[in-house]
């Protein structure tokens, strides 16, 4: 006789959308999860009688998707949520955001920051984000004490703060918190030099040569602005691509963060050289830094995933908003109404994200033997109905509150939209805080 396997969790829903192979829709089918991998996706009977679970969870009316990739952060910066909104780009760092960050950020702001914004992604479904930061250990700390995944931004840029002094300094710190942290199968790393205008060429070299060493990608702000292209005019005489080109950056690990203003010749070139691009549509928008050419992009091949920026730039860390909003812009910008399809978005929002982290042999997608990163959508709700096609539904009409569970490596960490490892009413007073700190001492 053959007895049920023993497993720590069966999962069943009505709907499981996998993103692999792509446009799939299961359903009535379950998800066994055991040591934080899934073991099988099948039929709901056909699973219950496979499986012995410690828990079997029923969810009807849910849609299970891969829990939705960041791919562009900075998540300390929650604290700054809203702090100098309705200004240009350069004139909202240099005369708001770096003063205040000058002042007030150390390990604890960092570390409250982090999971301020912790917070907010599991509830809107988010499972892994990709950060930039200074104190990259403080948000380490964070995200493991969230349980939530995360790629940790080694940060370096050429003026002093209170973090690090110099290039070497910066990245001596980087990799020692990478150093510490790096067997943790919840944390990844990445180089993250900050901009081509705060960067310079023997800092760009040393990074370079840490990044091939050790296969980790590098992640930048790159063509953000008109003005980021006219600095590097001005005092390089060429264009930042053509001189990250020149010093061999462009690669496989390059991960383009807003990608706004580029040529043809520049799309093909990122394409030829197999890079990946951030795309921060509501950060753009916001900072009227411009539309970035994305269906252009994916029809060259590149691959594109989404992040939120900041919630100082966005305000929000709301990924189903942005794979919305990169639809709908997308399609006005290229004049079809068939740009950046609903599959597209989603596909972007998760596996072209985990792809670009090199993660997506562990995420992005719901398959056996990855891990158990998924987001449970509640579509009992009358404002979702009727459905008609269930991954345009979740492209143009869900919303993060209908995010009801989510996990990541098999634990849940939001339970009826409760999170389960943070405690709100603290992180409400942490934030009041350092709102109080800010606000009384200038920014």
């Amino acid at each position: 006789m053959t007895y049920p396997e023993k497993i720590d969790t069966l999962l069943e829903a009505d709907w499981i959308v996998p993103v692999e192979p792509a446009g799939t829709v299961l359903r009535h089918h379950a998800i066994a999860i055991d040591e934080g991998i899934i073991k099988a996706i099948a039929p709901g009977e056909q699973a219950r009688a496979q499986f012995n679970p410690r828990e079997h969870i029923t969810l009807d009316q849910h849609v299970l998707i891969p829990g939705l990739v960041n791919l562009h952060t900075h998540a300390a910066m929650s604290l700054m949520r809203g702090l100098a909104d309705d200004l240009p780009l350069m004139e909202w760092l240099n005369k708001h955001i770096w003063p205040a960050e000058n002042r007030h950020v150390d390990t604890n702001f960092v570390f409250d920051g982090t999971r301020l914004a912790c917070a907010e992604m599991l509830q809107g479904g988010i499972t892994c984000f990709n950060d930039m930061y200074f104190y990259p250990g403080a948000a380490a700390e964070a995200a493991l004490t969230t349980g939530i995944r995360a790629s940790i931004g080694m940060i370096v840029i050429d003026f002093p703060s209170a973090y690090a002094s110099d290039t070497d300094d910066y990245l001596t710190k980087g990799l020692a918190v990478r150093d510490k942290y790096r067997q943790h199968p919840r944390l990844s790393f990445c180089f993250a030099p900050h901009a081509p205008y705060t960067v310079n060429d023997k800092a760009f070299a040393k990074i370079l040569t840490y990044a091939e060493q050790l296969n980790l990608p590098i992640h930048i702000h790159l063509h953000e602005t008109l003005d980021e292209i006219r600095i590097g005019l001005e005092t390089t005489g060429i264009r930042p691509i053509e001189r990250l080109q020149q010093l061999d950056l462009l690669s496989p690990n390059l991960i383009g963060v807003h990608m706004v203003h580029l040529t043809d010749r520049e799309i093909s070139l990122m394409s030829q050289q197999g890079c990946s691009v951030a795309h921060c549509p509501s950060s753009n928008l916001k900072l009227a830094n411009g539309l970035a050419p994305v269906a252009e992009m994916l029809n060259q091949g590149i691959n594109v995933g989404l992040g939120t920026d900041s919630a100082a730039s966005n305000n929000r860390l709301d990924m189903l908003e942005e794979m919305r909003i990169a639809a709908l812009l997308a399609k006005t910008q290229s004049g079809h109404a068939h740009a950046l399809t609903a599959h597209q978005a989603l596909h972007m929002a998760t596996l072209a994200g985990a792809r670009a982290l090199g993660l997506d042999q562990i995420i992005g997608s719901l398959v056996v033997g990855k891990a158990a990163d998924i987001t449970a959508l509640d579509f009992s709700n009358i404002n979702l109905t009727p459905c008609y096609d269930l991954i345009s539904h979740l492209v143009y009409t869900v919303g993060r509150e209908h995010v009801n569970h989510v996990w990541v490596d098999g634990k849940m960490l939001l339970k009826d939209k409760q999170l389960t490892t943070l405690d709100t009413t603290e992180l409400h007073h942490r934030a009041t805080f350092w709102q109080q700190r800010i606000g009384t001492t200038g920014n």
